[in-house]
């Protein structure tokens, strides 16, 4: 057995899924649009340089949760994969997953999105192995608001990870090949320690350092 690990945000997606959850919160009303957008945007725009601080962002988005009841909190996300995550499911992604899960691979995302938001959108891509970003919940389901453990952002994958496998008796030494594919710099501290890294649709700053390192690059969006 093989394994692969996939970035979910611009990987198997074209889309960067924490960011438009924000984005629905804004359009829907459930938050004061001019305040979540503008922490929002920023955010995302030091996620993209690279300088995101991710237990200050993963403390504002799940204290944003945190706000409402885990049934309300359910119904939202149901509207929210309809509309948002449903139309960006692109059947190139599906058929590179396919195509390990055809082979017998042992597959995971690894994403540092939270479990919240990413949970129904790995169900929808086919995969049962989910590595994220874990919200703490209360006795009747509903989010606290704070984070278990450390965030699943850039070294954080690698200890994630490693857990992850460990849980199972493995490590990332049992595999013959570990591919991970990333679209994002962020996730270099993971791509550097596996066999098979792959530069999936990458920012200019992944691109360039996979040129530099002979690593395969592969685009599966071209809008």
């Amino acid at each position: 057995m093989n394994l692969a690990l996939f970035d979910l945000d611009h990987t198997l997606l074209p889309i960067d899924s924490d960011f438009e959850w924000g984005q629905f919160l804004v359009r829907t009303g459930a938050v004061d649009a001019a305040e979540y957008d503008r922490r929002n945007r920023a955010f995302f725009a030091q996620y993209q340089a690279g300088t995101l601080d991710p237990v200050e962002y993963l403390e504002f988005t799940l204290g944003t949760l945190a706000g409402f009841p885990r049934a309300q909190l359910d119904a939202m996300h149901a509207q929210y994969m309809a509309e948002v995550i449903e139309p960006a499911l692109r059947p190139a992604a599906r058929a590179l997953l396919q195509k390990h899960l055809d082979q017998g691979d042992l597959v995971a995302i690894v994403t540092a999105t939270n479990h919240f938001v990413t949970a129904p959108i790995a169900r929808a891509l086919g995969v049962q192995h989910l590595i994220a970003a874990m919200p703490e919940v209360d006795a009747d389901g509903n989010l606290t608001g704070k984070l278990l453990g450390t965030p699943t952002q850039g070294p954080g994958k690698i200890v994630h990870t490693k857990a992850w496998l460990e849980k199972m008796g493995k490590t990332l030494e049992d595999f013959d090949t570990v591919h991970f594919y990333s679209d994002s710099h962020n996730d270099l501290p993971l791509m550097s320690i596996v066999s098979h890294p792959v530069a999936t649709n990458p920012n200019e700053k992944l691109k360039t350092h996979a040129a530099a390192n002979g690593w395969p690059l592969i685009e599966l969006f071209n809008d």
